[in-house]
């Protein structure tokens, strides 16, 4: 199964060795703390590009309508892919179930969501393939669900799908919808041990074109520079200016700067599951928050209120060095920056919102885009120290 793609050749757009840290990073941060831990995926990545050559990287708008793109990735819990590795040997076994039960063969993979360790996956896959990749994804994002892809709003539903795990074990079902993929998927990735390597909404290029969010591989790499200390121009970024330069890169907001005083975290139904409580440091001292998260962070709470929610991104960061931090890495102590940022407009649609907005995960908030909790929550502060400032200075004059 070798096949390289002439219009991504001819672009001469590849991913090396040297590209899979930032890839990976930035990566972490728009999977909002899932998809996968991105260290290990990172090194597989590395380990397969330098043994079989750099990755081809084609454009959405690059693909024909005879192209047979391959959607690759982990599904179970992010904390079981800490401690059993995925085998290469699954890659290429999903990739030979899906030619079987298809009768077609691959031309290009991609990520099903740009996150962590789930970036990776398909880069890895492409380069012991031989097979390009498309540098875009089905969420702009990671969610939990098999059923919370761009595929999915579009009225296509999840086709041939495979799971393999590292026995050499491989199911090949036909779901009915996007909502029984993810039932039948998630059953047996339990049974296989709370994770696994899937396939599913295998599309050609013509449905590939019109449903992927484009140019997040790239994007994600931007990031990776941004946090890797290049800023605009080619200039050096201090650590303290990180966050800041992330922040306007993505259109994103700041919450809230805390630590981490409680942590409650469990692998529950192949999800892992929890929430963190934080005590403000900084600028936030005396505030808290709180978030909740279904392998992603899904709901932040600032003070009891509102502050973000799915399907906008929340993104954990370290403090001192603005490097993302996953669900499974986060540790009571840890003092961390909490960042959100606009999801993508397909997601902020009727059936996007029904798919993977606040009411699916049973969160009792309406969705509110982030931006404009950002804006009421500046302007309450702004009200607050006008009436603060006008106290004072009726406080003095009354001495």
């Amino acid at each position: 199964m070798t096949a390289r793609h002439t219009s991504s050749e001819a672009s001469g757009r590849v991913i090396t060795e040297a590209d899979i840290d930032e890839i990976a990073v930035g990566a972490t941060v728009l999977g909002t703390g899932g998809g996968g831990d991105p260290h290990v995926g990172a090194l597989i990545a590395k380990r397969l590009i330098r043994l079989h050559g750099d990755v081809p990287m084609l454009a959405v708008d690059d693909l024909s309508d005879d192209d047979f793109v391959v959607p690759i990735g982990g599904i179970g819990a992010p904390s079981v892919g800490v401690e059993r590795i995925q085998s290469e040997s699954e890659l290429l076994l999903a990739l030979q179930a899906i030619e079987r039960a298809t009768g077609r063969t691959p031309t290009a993979v991609m990520p099903i969501e740009v996150g962590g360790g789930n970036s990776m996956v398909p880069i890895a896959t492409a380069a012991i393939a031989g097979l390009p990749i498309v540098d875009g994804d089905a969420m702009g994002r990671a969610f939990p669900e098999a059923q919370m892809v761009t595929f999915h709003l579009a009225g296509h539903g999840p086709g041939a799908t495979v799971l393999v795990d590292h026995h050499g074990n491989e199911i090949v079902m036909r779901p009915v919808d996007g909502a029984w993929s993810e039932r039948l998927a998630r059953a047996a990735t339990v049974e296989m041990g709370g994770g696994a390597t899937m396939i599913d909404y295998a599309y050609g290029g013509d449905v590939v074109r019109d449903c992927a969010i484009p140019e997040t591989l790239t994007l994600a790499k931007r990031i990776g520079g941004i946090l890797g200390g290049r800023g605009a121009g080619g200039g050096e970024l201090r650590d303290d200016q990180k966050i800041a330069a992330l922040c306007d890169e993505l259109d994103a907001v700041r919450l809230f700067d805390g630590k981490v005083v409680d942590l409650q975290r469990a692998v529950e139904g192949g999800f892992t599951r929890g929430a963190a409580e934080l005590d403000g440091v900084g600028v936030d001292r005396g505030s808290s928050f709180r978030l909740d998260f279904q392998n992603e962070m899904l709901l932040a709470r600032r003070d009891g209120e509102l502050a973000a929610v799915t399907p906008d991104l929340v993104a954990v960061l370290d403090l001192a060095t603005g490097m993302p931090i996953t669900t499974e890495a986060l540790r009571y102590g840890a003092r961390v920056s909490i960042i959100a940022m606009p999801c993508h407009e397909k997601w902020r649609t009727p059936i996007g919102l029904e798919t993977a907005g606040p009411a699916h995960f049973g969160y009792d908030v309406d969705w509110v885009p982030v931006e404009d909790l950002a804006k009421a929550r500046a302007a309450t502060e702004a009200e607050a120290g006008s009436a603060g400032g006008s106290s004072a200075r009726a406080r003095k004059e009354a001495a």
